[in-house]
């Protein structure tokens, strides 16, 4: 809808300039928008962002919650709110439409997980094939990437945009840029340095190198930056071939790297720092993970475990 589309266009620049959020983030966001729109259209009903009223987005929602879960509509909801709130904020609106609307409970969603020996058999299964130099190159790219993703507990997002010059192995760490172009300083081991160096130094050197990514780290095999949908892509494979039964993303190995920290005993202060969580209200959600273990740790530790 015409009379939406600048609004869209304002909102999205407020989100990537002064929010500094991602281009897949603010997609996100947008999308929520561009759903009211097109509900709008469908039904017929000619109204701008500025004029739209409380009952009107009601409707909306309403219809939304016969065709999704109570995930998803929160995470509606939270969008259009957004977008509401910078409305009011840049006065172009008294009051948001969705002040009084209130997400439906959903419950925690816990992460899931893979045990040491999962990950162990996903990079095991990373084949190399030297009768094919290209085929060895993305067999070291690929078991560089799964190491990377475990030791550091990168997002996906990161670890495409991991640079050569965010390397400080001298020191033991990796620069990481996160959401909201916020940095920080992840420790990186010595084992998954070494995958890194062979791909970099006899692997990434042969391929024909494209203009603007001779800093990016990790590259497909015409020299660019690899996609999301790639990473997704050399998992789900590696996860066909050794038989696991769990639905598993890149984010997998994130919540993994956190769940082993946290089972042998680091504290949730640090994972926040090396997660790049803002809040530890995030982080504590790996607490809720392994409610056996924890219990384990405490008859263990318990000052007072012996008493009866």
């Amino acid at each position: 809808m015409k009379n939406w589309e600048r609004y869209i266009t304002d909102y999205k620049n407020y989100l990537k300039i002064e929010k500094g959020l991602s281009k897949n983030t603010i997609e996100n966001y947008v999308f929520d928008v561009q759903r009211l729109c097109r509900f709008l259209d469908s039904n017929s009903i000619d109204v701008s962002p500025v004029k739209i009223s409380e009952e009107q987005i009601h409707h909306f929602i309403y219809e939304v919650s016969k065709e999704v879960n109570p995930r998803s509509q929160s995470r509606i909801i939270s969008g259009l709110k957004s977008f509401f709130n910078y409305l009011t904020f840049e006065d172009y609106r008294k009051t948001n439409p969705l002040e009084l609307i209130e997400t439906p409970k959903t419950g925690r969603k816990l992460p899931d997980v893979l045990s040491v020996k999962d990950i162990d058999n996903l990079i095991d299964a990373i084949q190399f094939d030297d009768e094919s130099e290209e085929n060895r190159i993305l067999a070291h790219r690929n078991k560089a990437i799964l190491e990377t993703l475990y030791s550091c507990g990168l997002r996906v997002s990161e670890l495409l945009t991991l640079k050569i010059s965010d390397l400080f192995f001298d020191e033991g760490f990796i620069k990481i840029t996160g959401k909201g172009n916020k940095q920080r300083f992840v420790p990186i081991g010595k084992g998954t340095q070494k995958y890194i160096e062979l791909y970099r130094n006899e692997c990434r050197t042969k391929l024909v190198i494209q203009k603007g990514f001779e800093d990016t780290l990790f590259l497909n095999r015409r020299g660019r930056q690899l996609t999301r949908a790639m990473i997704f892509t050399i998992i789900k494979k590696l996860a066909a071939q050794i038989e696991l039964k769990k639905i598993i993303s890149p984010h997998t190995f994130r919540h993994s790297f956190a769940t082993h920290l946290l089972e042998n005993g680091a504290d949730l202060r640090s994972i926040q720092l090396m997660l790049g969580h803002e809040s530890i209200t995030t982080t504590e959600v790996y607490v809720h993970l392994d409610r056996k273990h924890l219990s384990e740790i405490m008859h263990k530790f318990h000052p007072r475990k012996k008493t009866v």
